[in-house]
């Protein structure tokens, strides 16, 4: 018959073994997750976004509360040209990281790059404001929200502009067909009267229209031209606005 004192000891130490090779393995996967997450700092740094977007893919897949990892990922995203993807990501970090406002500060600033870049101006307005919220010294997202401000302005009068070009189109047309609909004597009246004018007279009149249509054309290259200029004019003005503004702070501070 075994003894208990056997007995007890034997079940203590399997104890004792399992704790031990639940601390490697978690040894092991912390190791995995800082590899990972080495790796894909070197890709980034490197320029490399598309591997370093693997690599801590991989660094959260082990350790799915990796909060630099996920921060990370979401700046590969950006890199890339992934906007909707950052966006989401940065979103996810802002309602989970906890007890850090700085941090949780920058995960709100990048997803107002994010959507500033996708252009929807109303959303990333409202992360930037919630970014200086946190921490109101940031100038970087200070100027980044007056940018956003400013395209917001310019998208809203670009729509009404659009809206009321729409509309005077849809009364012009109506206008036409209104008129089509009516009798037009006059009209009618040339029409017969065509055949019988002199030739010199039909030769005079195509002149004078054919003049008409030039000078039609000519004021409408003009005008044509004009509108080129103003528009690249503006088009210069916006680039100079990006390339002198819209800093992109997109921040490892780890």
């Amino acid at each position: 018959m075994k003894q208990p004192g056997k007995f007890k000891f034997g079940n203590e130490n399997s104890i004792g073994l399992l704790l031990c090779f639940l601390l490697l393995c978690s040894g092991i996967r912390a190791q995995e997750e800082k590899k990972y997450l080495r790796d894909g700092n070197k890709a980034y740094e490197a320029g490399k976004y598309k591997e370093a977007e693997d690599q801590y893919k991989k660094s959260v897949e082990v350790k799915p509360d990796n909060l630099k990892g996920a921060f990370n990922l979401g700046d590969a995203y950006y890199k890339q040209g992934k906007y909707k993807e950052a966006a989401a990501k940065f979103e996810e970090l802002t309602k989970t990281i906890t007890g850090n406002d700085k941090l949780s500060a920058e995960a709100y600033h990048n997803l107002g790059n994010a959507l500033l870049k996708d252009k929807k101006y109303e959303d990333c307005i409202n992360a930037y404001k919630k970014s200086l919220s946190l921490n109101s010294t940031d100038d970087d997202t200070r100027y980044n929200l007056s940018y956003a401000q400013q395209m917001l302005k310019q998208q809203q009068q670009q729509q009404k502009q659009n809206k009321d070009d729409k509309d005077n189109k849809d009364n012009k047309n109506k206008k036409n067909e209104q008129k089509d609909k009516k009798k037009d004597p006059d009209k009618g009246k040339d029409k017969k009267d065509d055949g019988n004018k002199p030739q010199d007279k039909q030769d005079q009149e195509k002149s004078n229209k054919d003049q008409q249509n030039q000078v039609s054309k000519d004021a409408a290259k003009k005008m044509l031209k004009e509108i080129n200029n103003n528009d690249k004019k503006i088009q210069a003005k916006l680039k100079k606005q990006k390339e002198t503004g819209v800093p992109v702070k997109i921040e490892k501070d780890w």
